[in-house]
């Protein structure tokens, strides 16, 4: 980007405080990612505003030495003050962290900005934060063109495979697995909710004890196919039943 002021608009998905003062910040934006540094932030208003899933619109410039837009203004468009709540918390945080991890910089997606930001609003405002954060987390990997295999074994090709893949978070065979095949709820969902409309996939939740095996295989199929997402084991509830 040549020397110039822009006017962004977008959601906080990562913040970090410098030694020095600065906050560095990125935020996902329907235009993608934005990385900016509000220079002494941390001594000024902006250090309120530039908060983790805050709505802000930013002006920022960037000159042509500069890695790192400079932000000149920032503006609070929106916030969700449940998200605060430690059983959301650790949703949001994740979501973020997967948000961060697919979409690259200078990246346009209207969809993935909308989709990202009702994912924050379900997580802050529905009763059950873990399954609107299961679901959009699938749904998010699949808008960035990343589905899992189901209608084959990730090993062997064979159809109609039902079993846990333990290394890529696929469906395995009968013949290739070592795990017991998943209940028919848990393999509607994984078979489907990528084209299912998320209203769709909120109105039927799964019980809580067939989750963490669901989240289990997201976590190994984005370790394999797109790198370690640092929330799983340190954030969510789950993280015991997802490291076993």
């Amino acid at each position: 980007m040549r020397s110039r002021t822009a006017n962004r608009s977008g959601i906080v998905i990562r913040r970090r405080v410098t030694p020095a003062g600065d906050i560095i910040v990125t935020l996902l934006t329907p235009q993608g990612k934005l990385k900016a540094v509000a220079r002494g932030g941390v001594r000024g208003p902006l250090s309120s505003r530039l908060n983790l899933f805050h709505h802000v619109g930013m002006q920022v410039y960037q000159g042509p030495q500069n890695d790192l837009a400079s932000v000149q203004q920032a503006v609070l468009e929106g916030a969700l003050p449940t998200l605060a709540q430690p059983e959301r918390y650790a949703f949001a945080h994740l979501l973020a962290e997967f948000a961060d991890a697919l979409y690259q910089e200078g990246e346009f997606s209207e969809q993935a900005f909308e989709l990202f930001a009702g994912a924050l609003r379900g997580v802050a405002h529905q009763p059950d934060p873990e399954w609107v954060a299961l679901v959009m987390s699938y749904k998010l990997l699949a808008l960035a063109g990343f589905i899992p295999q189901t209608a084959r074994c990730a090993r062997c090709a064979q159809d109609h495979p039902t079993h846990p893949d333990p290394l890529g978070g696929q469906l395995l065979c009968g013949g290739c697995a070592a795990l017991p095949a998943y209940p028919d709820p848990s393999l509607d969902f994984l078979r489907n909710v990528a084209r299912r409309t998320v209203r769709a996939s909120m109105d039927s939740p799964l019980p809580a004890e067939q989750r963490p095996a669901l989240w289990r295989a997201l976590e190994r199929f984005v370790t394999v196919q797109i790198g370690s997402v640092h929330s799983w084991r340190q954030l969510v509830p789950t993280s015991t039943a997802l490291s076993a």
